[in-house]
């Protein structure tokens, strides 16, 4: 960095940890119960309910991501160039809404609909908040902020894994969206009138505060090579390659998210509490692994070395998986937990790299397409996962499946370098 960076790093505000952070994390975290719970659903009745067959029920899992994958990047625009603020609040207040109905669908056709509108009013979510962060915090920050946001991923599984299982126990899966989509509704007016969509629009930071963040972000943009429009950007060989890394990346992701819970309850002949505690472990070990990964990163201002290797972790746990099959569930199930791990660490760094190879008026798109491409592997994770769950009667198939996802993910990722990279590390900024 150069000096002037350094001189306004050290004015950065410490606060804006204390308060954005917060709250991107419970409302990603709400955004993600809606989305996963239907795993538990499936474990738990609703096919039996609703006269639903495997092949409808891998439809239905993966859905949601066909309706998150056509509406990423016009949301995305919006958040960039009107207001992140108006839209998450409008997308809080509907996928809400969504997530509730489902729980009192009376067939499947309306079922099918609620799944597709779910990943509709989701899709610009979290990348209009990869944009907002970009607004709030420096180069050598983002790689923690956004990990604290993706956070809400596997820390919204690990408690909803427990709970889910309670509450269906107790009640059915009905109450379950019911009780779990209905929070976000209130949620949407806390968001409404606690964030702002830019530093200068901020009561809570002195002149002093928000200029030498400006200052800061703009020192960031002048090692970037200009950028016209989206076309353009969107036709960068980092931006192409990073678009099939995630979608990669995505199959194994989703496919392990989706199907988890009914893998554990039949491999191991597990009632459906059971299931969500050992479901919540592996979720446990993705939180420890995207804290120390994304400090790790931020640390020595290098994206791929953190990673390409986690997701080597991931692809060869799948491997063992398969290897030792349905005969050996706690070794296998270990490997999940190593897998779990795996599959997560890497997102706070994986995003930090977008802003680092293109400025900001074109960072935000690329963001859309990228995590739009990563909806597409979640549907063939989702779908594919469950159909192959159904069609051999045994996970193997998916495990390697998923496996080889993530390797090709880990070498896509060897060949993008971002602007970091290129000098030599820089100290992380200190606050005031």
């Amino acid at each position: 960095m150069t000096r002037n960076t350094s001189i306004t790093s050290a004015a950065l505000p410490k606060r804006r940890w204390w308060y954005i952070i917060p709250i991107v994390f419970i409302t990603y975290s709400l955004a993600y119960v809606d989305r996963a719970n239907f795993g538990f659903a499936a474990a738990a009745g609703m096919a039996d309910d609703l006269n639903i067959t495997p092949a409808i029920s891998s439809l239905l899992g993966s859905l949601f991501f066909l309706g998150y994958f056509f509406f990423q990047i016009p949301g995305t625009i919006y958040a960039e160039k009107r207001s992140a603020k108006r839209l998450i609040f409008w997308c809080l207040i509907s996928w809400s809404l969504l997530a509730t109905l489902t729980g009192i669908v009376p067939n499947v056709s309306a079922l099918i609909v609620i799944r597709f509108m779910l990943g509709v009013t989701e899709a610009a979510v979290m990348p209009a908040m990869l944009v907002y962060l970009s607004h709030w915090f420096t180069q050598g920050e983002r790689s923690r902020a956004n990990t604290f946001l993706i956070l809400g991923n596997p820390v919204t599984i690990l408690w909803m894994s427990v709970l889910s299982g309670y509450i269906i126990s107790n009640a059915d899966w009905r109450w379950m969206f019911i009780i779990e989509g209905a929070p976000g509704i209130i949620w949407a007016f806390c968001w409404w009138f606690l964030v702002d969509d830019k530093p200068e629009q901020a009561k809570w930071l002195s002149r002093e505060q928000k200029d030498s963040l400006e200052a800061a972000f703009q020192e960031e943009q002048r090692g970037l090579k200009p950028v016209r429009n989206y076309r353009e950007a969107f036709r960068q060989p980092q931006v192409i390659l990073l678009c099939l890394q995630y979608f990669s990346w995505s199959i194994g992701v989703y496919g392990f998210v989706l199907w988890l819970p009914s893998i554990l309850k039949e491999a191991g002949q597990l009632n459906i509490v059971e299931a969500g505690w050992l479901s919540a472990l592996p979720y446990l070990a993705a939180v420890i692994g995207m804290l120390a990964v994304s400090w790790g990163s931020d640390k020595l201002r290098n994206r791929r070395l953190f990673v390409w290797p986690p997701l080597l972790i991931a692809g060869f746990s799948f491997a063992g998986s398969y290897m030792l099959g349905a005969d050996h569930f706690w070794w296998s199930y270990t490997l999940l937990v190593i897998a779990g791990f795996g599959l997560y660490a890497p997102y706070g760094p994986f995003f930090a790299i977008i802003p680092e190879i293109l400025p900001r008026n074109v960072a935000g798109g690329a963001i859309a397409l990228i995590n739009s491409l990563g909806a597409l592997g979640g549907f063939i994770g989702s779908y594919g996962v469950g159909y192959l769950n159904g069609l051999t009667g045994t996970p193997a198939v998916s495990y390697m499946c998923m496996s080889g996802a993530l390797f090709i993910a880990a070498i896509l990722t060897m060949f993008a370098r971002p602007a970091s990279e290129k000098g030599s590390p820089a100290p992380m900024p200190r606050h005031a």
